[in-house]
């Protein structure tokens, strides 16, 4: 206990001594948490800037213009006059798709023949093309179906026959979890545990890594042993996994209740495992940092370990479609189990018994790389010429 202690009011001198490593993990933290959430406050994707090239220049290919702009993820910024405006402003992206509407597109519905509208749009920004062609799909469905129930209306045809003849067979579709598709919830809410797994893990490597580097090993751990050098350790890290922890709990609460979004699971369980995946992630940039002895290297391993995550972890890409070693890589990740744990709970409303496997995974891997880590310190204290590398 006396070396938890000693380690930890060290640790906390030396922070309170050095302006820029305290705001690292204090209110460099909160304010990237900030951003994040700022960047997807809106929730929902509004106003995409699409351009119309209106060949026709008929009261339908106005309607159907005032349709599009009616609806909440488009807004109609620009008219072109020819194909090759339209594409120079794609090219530029002043904006994300053009709708282009032929000539004699108004005749060719009067005539009963079926008339195209065609959407260009950027298919390298996913988000925004799915937006896009959701809401221009529509649109121009809402259209046709108008026209042609008054033209049936017109040869005698009630409303009710003209609607079953239109749809004979629908599909019904039913979103289960995060209903409104909320980006703040589904994407920010995924993004800051990430961000925060990342800084956890520099912050580790960089507390034990700066001890080796500066060649203040032996002063840190003192006599050394096993069981001595395994107390200070979780002293060293204990401030950084405070500060770190409380900052991801209060975004967790800010982006839930805050937000007036009341999950349908256990938020407790998440603000748990929240603070397990920090643990975790500290405990292992120090693993790295006494495994290499090097702070350049363990920094190094640190961004090489926790700066993918996220894009292994199955948000946004489904982990079954990746290759088998893929998979197998992002199975490994702690953030994988964590951000599955948080969608069960947040998103799905599922029962924490389903959960608890991954709290105790967690657990355990705090554990080992805590065990790992005091065995590597251990060992590097009997080696003093090997301290002081960058």
């Amino acid at each position: 206990m006396n070396s938890i202690a000693n380690s930890l009011r060290r640790e906390a001198r030396r922070l309170a001594a050095d302006p820029w490593d305290l705001a690292m993990v204090t209110w460099v933290p909160l304010l990237g948490v900030a951003l994040l959430w700022w960047i997807f406050s809106a929730g929902l994707p509004r106003h995409l800037a699409v351009g119309v090239v209106d060949d026709d220049h008929s009261s339908l290919s106005r309607q159907l213009v005032r349709m599009l702009d009616a609806t909440p993820g488009v807004q109609i910024t620009q008219h072109f006059t020819n194909a090759a405006e339209a594409e120079r402003a794609l090219r530029a992206v002043d904006v994300y798709a053009v709708v282009s509407i032929p000539r004699d597109f108004a005749r060719t519905v009067k005539e009963g023949r079926a008339a195209q509208v065609t959407l260009l749009h950027n298919a390298q920004m996913s988000t925004h093309s799915g937006l896009l062609q959701r809401d221009v799909r529509t649109a121009v469905g809402t259209l046709s179906a108008g026209v042609e129930m008054a033209a049936r209306n017109k040869r005698g045809e009630s409303a009710q026959a003209v609607h079953v003849s239109m749809e004979p067979i629908h599909t019904q579709m039913v979103a289960l979890f995060n209903v409104s598709s909320n980006y703040e919830q589904f994407l920010g809410a995924a993004l800051i545990p990430a961000l925060l797994h990342i800084l956890a893990m520099t912050a580790g490597a960089w507390t034990v890594g700066r001890e080796l580097r500066d060649r203040t090993l032996g002063e840190w751990l003192g006599a050394g042993g096993w069981v001595r050098t395994a107390g200070a350790l979780v002293g060293k890290l204990a401030v950084p996994w405070v500060t770190l922890t409380l900052v991801g709990l209060l975004a967790l609460v800010g982006i839930t209740w805050g937000r007036g979004w009341h999950p349908p699971g256990n938020l407790w369980w998440v603000a748990a495992a929240l603070a397990l995946l920090i643990a975790v992630s500290i405990t292992a940039g120090a693993a790295l940092a006494g495994i290499t002895r090097s702070l350049r290297t363990a920094l190094s391993g640190a961004g090489f370990f926790a700066a993918p995550a996220f894009a292994f972890s199955g948000v946004a890409f489904p982990l079954a479609g990746m290759p088998g070693s893929a998979r197998a890589w992002a199975e490994a990740m702690p953030f994988t189990h964590y951000i599955r744990l948080q969608i069960e709970q947040l998103q799905m409303g599922a029962p924490v018994a389903t959960s608890v496997w991954t709290v105790v995974a967690l657990i355990l891997a705090t554990a080992v790389l805590w065990l790992l880590g005091a065995t590597a310190l251990t060992l590097a204290h009997q080696r003093p010429e090997t301290w002081g590398g960058r």
